[in-house]
């Protein structure tokens, strides 16, 4: 998170506007205490299972929005501010909401969030900000509903058809490349825009929006949504390329003859990991980015479509993260009729999303938890048709924190599946770290950054997102893009 000294003396001034001192006596403590958190209406299960184009959570509307704004306390120091990457004025916003100004709290998410609406829809506000929250730590109390709110600001403004464009700075005439498109990648350049800079984004796919378009489904975070955030930053004057691979379509080098002066890295983690057990190679088996990328990205799930997908009656997810939650709730609605996650530890280990298990269960999805896939078995014709699966145990904590799982010897069995999809992870995108000469680069294939600063081990080349981290959430990616470009533009200034 990004806090200077004079951003947090702009958080203090700001809290001592009019309107601000007036909401706060405007209700006591034990009033906003004693008002329930609200519950945001979803799509019945039965219906939204129809379509993967059906959004699930349904949002806010403004009288749910002004009253659950109005359980924030306005704290002196706002806590829940440290547990924002991107370091939104979290009370500025939610306060805007309960006076009923919602054009000025989508305006102060965009103050420091180029990617409002996705992050209201896909973060884990529970255990970041939220969980930061004086109702959460102090009161042990549920927390204001920031994540929810910060989806209404958004949605409202886009809804409103009067979408506020930040004030970008006059151009200073030095160009910069952004190398792929996903959350780290806007963030990143709609900071640098803001900064007055030229801003590139060279992406490898066909469309804009990486992991956002890709790799979640629109049942989470509608397509279209996603664009308006990408249309506000082509209004700041970032400008898009796409069918652009760098490193192949042009190098680095190729790209600085043509005057970018420094590069951010936010190519991601595309490269999906197997198990390598016995049948993994059979027909029918897949990885999650092949399959979610066929139908999010490719439109498979259309009857029309000229892109096929694997549609079967028994479809085994294997993982217990998100990914795996969006391929299994995916195949419910490309018409599985049983649709199993098998995953290795306990659901409370499960590092998805509570809202996203809950989801999956209201769907119809089979839990397999404790459970571990150790071979695949196919029929004649080399499609698989079962899945032999061990049962675990949990022992002691492993390097990640959670008890490691311990197969239980004789517990084998076979699960039926035509179809099987692997989410057990990803590797960073090879192509950028082996192909730029100097770059210092992990054994894992991450790009090496100093601490903070996300600068590499080439002074004009930063990086961020999942090919630093290998895997981790959109706001963490976003959080990166921030970093990075306070970094630059300090290297930048500083070299001229």
């Amino acid at each position: 998170m990004i806090r200077t000294e004079d951003y947090i003396e702009y958080i203090k001034e700001e809290r001592k506007k009019p309107w601000r001192v007036e909401l706060q006596k405007g209700m006591k403590a034990k009033e906003r205490m004693a008002i329930t958190r609200v519950q945001m209406d979803e799509t019945d299960p039965a219906e939204r299972v129809k379509s993967q184009r059906i959004e699930v959570n349904l949002g806010l509307n403004e009288e749910q929005a002004r009253l659950e704004a109005s359980r924030c306390m306005d704290c002196a120091n706002p806590t829940c501010m440290e547990g924002c990457p991107v370091s939104i004025n979290i009370p500025k916003f939610v306060k805007n909401i309960e006076r009923g100004e919602f054009g000025e709290a989508a305006a102060t998410l965009k103050e420091t969030s180029a990617l409002p609406a996705v992050c209201g829809r896909v973060c884990p506000q529970e255990v970041q900000c939220e969980s930061k929250c004086f109702y959460a730590e102090k009161l042990n109390l549920k927390p204001v509903a920031i994540g929810y709110l910060e989806r209404f600001a958004a949605d409202y403004e886009r809804e409103s058809g009067k979408v506020s464009v930040p004030e970008v700075a006059e151009a200073n005439g030095i160009k910069v490349a952004v190398i792929g498109s996903g959350p780290s990648g806007l963030s990143f350049a709609g900071d640098m825009a803001k900064k007055g800079y030229s801003v590139t984004v060279f992406e490898a796919l066909h469309e804009i929006g990486g992991v956002l378009k890709y790799g979640i489904p629109e049942f989470r975070l509608p397509n279209a949504v996603v664009d308006v955030e990408i249309n506000n930053l082509k209004s700041m004057g970032v400008e898009f390329i796409t069918n652009f691979i760098v490193g192949q379509t042009a190098s680095i080098d190729d790209l600085k003859a043509d005057g970018f002066e420094a590069f951010y890295v936010a190519s991601g983690a595309g490269l999906p990991n197997f198990m390598n057990i016995p049948g993994e190679n059979y027909n029918g088996i897949l990885s999650s980015n092949e399959y979610l990328t066929r139908v999010n990205l490719m439109g498979a799930d259309s009857e029309d479509a000229d892109t096929p997908v694997l549609r079967g009656k028994n479809v085994v997810v294997v993982g217990g993260g998100n990914t795996a939650m969006d391929s299994v709730r995916t195949a419910k609605r490309l018409g599985a009729e049983n649709a199993y996650i098998v995953y290795r530890r306990s659901e409370e280990e499960m590092p998805a999303r509570v809202e996203e298990v809950h989801h999956a269960k209201h769907e119809g999805v089979e839990f397999l938890n404790l459970t571990n896939p150790i071979e695949y078995i196919a029929d004649e014709e080399g499609r698989v048709k079962q899945v032999r699966v061990q049962k675990m145990e949990l022992g002691e904590p492993d390097a990640s924190g959670r008890r490691r799982p311990i197969p239980v010897e004789g517990s084998e069995y076979n699960i039926d599946a035509t179809v099987v999809v692997v989410a057990i992870g990803v590797s960073p995108n090879p192509l950028i770290p082996s192909s730029v000469e100097g770059l210092d680069v992990s054994k894992w294939g991450t790009i090496i950054v100093k601490e903070g600063e996300m600068q590499s081990s080439l002074p004009e080349m930063f990086a961020g997102g999942d090919i630093v981290r290998g895997g981790a959430t959109v706001i963490l990616a976003m959080g990166d893009g921030r970093k990075a470009a306070a970094s630059m533009d300090k290297y930048l200034q500083e070299n001229k």
